[in-house]
C-alpha cells in the first residue's frame, strides 16, 4: 500500500505548503474583523516596546509600563479624534451644498460626453451605419444612514476591544513569547541567535516607526502652516488628519486629497478650491522623493518590488488596516531572516513613501 509522506518526495512537501498558505490566508481573510485588529496591535506593540523597556528601566513594573503605554496610545487616539470632530460636522452641515457642487461639475462633463455622443452619432449616419441604441440610466449612490452606522457601532467596538486586549497582553509578556518562540522554531543551539532576531526586528520596526512619525509631523505642520495662509476652516485639524492619513501608503494619502477638495468646495467658489489638495500634493511629493529617503534610507533599504507586493497583498487581504501594518510586516520577516545583517546592494532603494 502507498503510504504518503511529506518528507519523502520534495513536490509533495510544496504541495502541502501551497495548500497551507492558500488555506491561512483564506482564514484570515474571512476572520478579518479579528485578525486584523489582532495583528495591528502587535505590530503597535513592536513599535512601542522600547518606550515600555524605558518605563521598565525606570522602575514601573512590567504591568504598569504596558497598562501606561496602552493608556497613552488610547489617549492619543482619542485627542485626534476629538480634534477631527469640527471638520467632521462642518462637512456634515454643508454637504447639501457639496452635493450641489458636485452635481454641476457632473453636469457640465456629462454635457460634454453627450456632445462627443453626438458627433460621433453624426459621423457614424455620414458612414451608413445604425446607431444603437443606449441606456443612460444610472444609479446615484447615497449617504450611509444612521441606521447602518448604529449596526456598525458594535462591531467597531469589539474591534477596538481587540485591539486593546492583544496590545496589552503583547506588551505585558512579549519577552516571554520571544523566549518561547525561540525554543520552538529553533533547538537550544541556536535559540540566542533566534532571541536575537526578534530583538533586532524590533528596533528596526521602532527606528522605521520613529523615523516614519517625525516624517510625518513635519508633514502635518507644513500643511497646517500652508492652509493657514490661504484661510482654510480648521487648518490645524487637516494637518494632524494628514500626519495620521500618510502612514498608510497611496491610500492615506489619496483621501486627504478628496478630503482637501471637498474642504475646499465648503470654503471657497472659485479655483481656490483647488488650493487645498494642490498644495497637499506639492508637500507630499517633496516628502515622498526627498525626506523620505533621506531619512528612512541611513537605517532600513528594502527592494522596491517587496515594498509593492507588500502593500498589494495586505491592502487586499484587509483593506486600510492592511495599508498600515504593510510595511512594519515586511521588516520583521526580514529582520527575522536576518536579511538586513547582509551588507545591501546600491541598486535597492530605501522604504519611502512615494507622492500620490
Amino acid at each position: 500500500m502507498y503510504r504518503f509522506s511529506v518528507h519523502g518526495d520534495p513536490g509533495q512537501r510544496v504541495a502541502v505548503i501551497v495548500i497551507a498558505l492558500i488555506l491561512s490566508f483564506a482564514a484570515l481573510k474571512t476572520g478579518a474583523d479579528i485578525f486584523a485588529p489582532m495583528t495591528l496591535a502587535i505590530v503597535t506593540g513592536v513599535m512601542l516596546a522600547p518606550i515600555t523597556d524605558f518605563f521598565e528601566r525606570i522602575g514601573l513594573s512590567t504591568g504598569l509600563a504596558a497598562s501606561t503605554v496602552l493608556i497613552l496610545g488610547v489617549s492619543a487616539i482619542a485627542t485626534l479624534a476629538i480634534l477631527a470632530e469640527p471638520v467632521i460636522w462642518q462637512i456634515a452641515e454643508e454637504l447639501p451644498r457639496i452635493q450641489y457642487e458636485l452635481r454641476s461639475i457632473i453636469a457640465e462633463f456629462s454635457n460634454l460626453v453627450r456632445g462627443l455622443q453626438e458627433i460621433n452619432r453624426e459621423v457614424e449616419e455620414a458612414l451608413g451605419a445604425v446607431p444603437s441604441p443606449t441606456d443612460d440610466q444610472s444609479e446615484g449612490g447615497g449617504m450611509p444612514s444612521i441606521t447602518s452606522a448604529l449596526f456598525m457601532a458594535p462591531l467597531v467596538l469589539a474591534q477596538a476591544l481587540v485591539f486593546c486586549g492583544t496590545l496589552f497582553f503583547f506588551l505585558l509578556t512579549r519577552k516571554g513569547m520571544y523566549a518561547w518562540l525561540s525554543l520552538w522554531i529553533g533547538t537550544s543551539d541556536d535559540t540566542e541567535e533566534i532571541q536575537r532576531r526578534f530583538t533586532n526586528a524590533e528596533r528596526l520596526v521602532a527606528r522605521y516607526f520613529l523615523a516614519i512619525s517625525t516624517i510625518n509631523a513635519g508633514l502635518g505642520a507644513a500643511l497646517g502652516g500652508a492652509l493657514l495662509l490661504i484661510d482654510l476652516p480648521g487648518p490645524f485639524v487637516w494637518a494632524f488628519v494628514a500626519a495620521l492619513l500618510n502612514f498608510v501608503l497611496y491610500v492615506g494619502p489619496m483621501t486627504v486629497v478628496a478630503g482637501l477638495l471637498v474642504a475646499g468646495i465648503v470654503a471657497y467658489n472659485d479655483l481656490m478650491v483647488l488650493a487645498p489638495p494642490a498644495i497637499f500634493l506639492f508637500l507630499n511629493m517633496l516628502e515622498g522623493q526627498f525626506v523620505t529617503p533621506a531619512f528612512v534610507g541611513r537605517h532600513i533599504s528594502v527592494n522596491p518590488l517587496l515594498i509593492f507586493v507588500s502593500l498589494v497583498f495586505w491592502l487586499w487581504l484587509w483593506g486600510p488596516i492592511g495599508g498600515i501594518i504593510a510595511i512594519p510586516v515586511l521588516v520583521i520577516a526580514l529582520a527575522l531572516l536576518d536579511i538586513f545583517a547582509v551588507e545591501t546592494p546600491v541598486t535597492e532603494t530605501p522604504v519611502t513613501e512615494p507622492a500620490v
